[in-house]
């Protein structure tokens, strides 16, 4: 099995929006992207399958190793080694894959967050700095438009805003609560009764309120992204239509995500990153 081999079946096996997203990219592109969600994949299946916070630790230390030694050319993981093409020719910084590191190092470290000023900082670690490497490896008419950067900031502090919405029962089962403890407080929502799966308090309200901080996310990504790079973005674009119709679904089943875990077709899914890689 090739390194581009191995990160499409990790893509590929994973059922994520992205994989739906990227379907429609020039294939070098394709295999940047794809190689690059297989390394976030791979670190973040480091915190979610471990049982021992510190052999959690080690694995990630190791990717902090690897990506260092792949900026040198001597990689050795599959990943690594697809990456290894495309870091020059898109200008990827070696800065990123750290800060992704990081984020996944913070779900080892801490599962409350008192306000959505700290959730923010950890939005930016597990996604938006993801939304920015995504950005480069689809293209700009400019090498690193702050504009577009900004853009893909943007969207991805909505898409981990969404996935926090959705994921609100099962992280607490996993005794992570990203929702902040401010706001649920300002809600009557205890903490405790998400630990124990029971949605008390003004749920819906705060849940409402959640909604409506990933859509004015969703807004102001749009509002941003240059006209110029618009096209280029599709895949971006395609991976925003797809989560914003989760989060609709989310809305219209009444929030509860104490219960379930809400998910779109994979047709549906197709048909989004079709329609918008399109029509965008």
């Amino acid at each position: 099995m090739t390194p581009d081999q191995y990160c499409q079946e990790k893509a590929a096996k994973s059922g994520s929006s992205f994989y739906y997203a990227f379907r429609f990219l020039p294939d070098d592109r394709r295999r940047a992207i794809t190689a690059f969600y297989a390394f976030c994949r791979e670190v973040d299946d480091v915190v979610d399958a471990a049982t021992d916070p510190d052999v959690a630790r080690s694995k990630l230390a190791y990717w902090r190793r690897e990506t260092d030694t792949m900026y040198r050319g001597g990689a050795q993981h599959p990943v690594a080694k697809a990456l290894v093409p495309h870091i020059a020719t898109m200008h990827l910084p070696q800065t990123a894959f750290h800060t992704v590191i990081d984020g996944m190092q913070q779900d080892l470290e801490k599962n409350r967050y008192l306000n959505f000023e700290e959730l923010s900082r950890y939005c930016y670690q597990a996604a938006g700095v993801v939304g920015e490497v995504s950005a480069r490896i689809f293209g700009m008419k400019t090498q690193d438009n702050p504009a577009t950067l900004s853009y893909a900031r943007a969207l991805g502090e909505a898409l981990q805003l969404t996935n926090i919405i959705r994921d609100v029962g099962e992280d607490a089962r996993r005794g992570r609560i990203y929702l902040p403890q401010n706001e649920l407080a300002q809600f009557d929502v205890p903490g405790s009764s998400l630990l124990q799966g029971r949605a008390e308090g003004d749920f819906v309200g705060m849940m409402q309120f959640q909604y409506e901080r990933a859509i004015a996310s969703f807004d102001r990504a749009n509002a941003v992204l240059p006209r110029e790079d618009r096209t280029a973005q599709r895949p971006g674009l395609a991976m925003g239509a797809i989560y914003r119709a989760l989060l609709e679904e989310i809305k219209r089943d009444g929030f509860r995500v104490m219960e379930h875990r809400v998910a779109l077709t994979p047709i549906r899914k197709l048909w989004l990153a079709w329609k918008t890689a399109t029509f965008a």
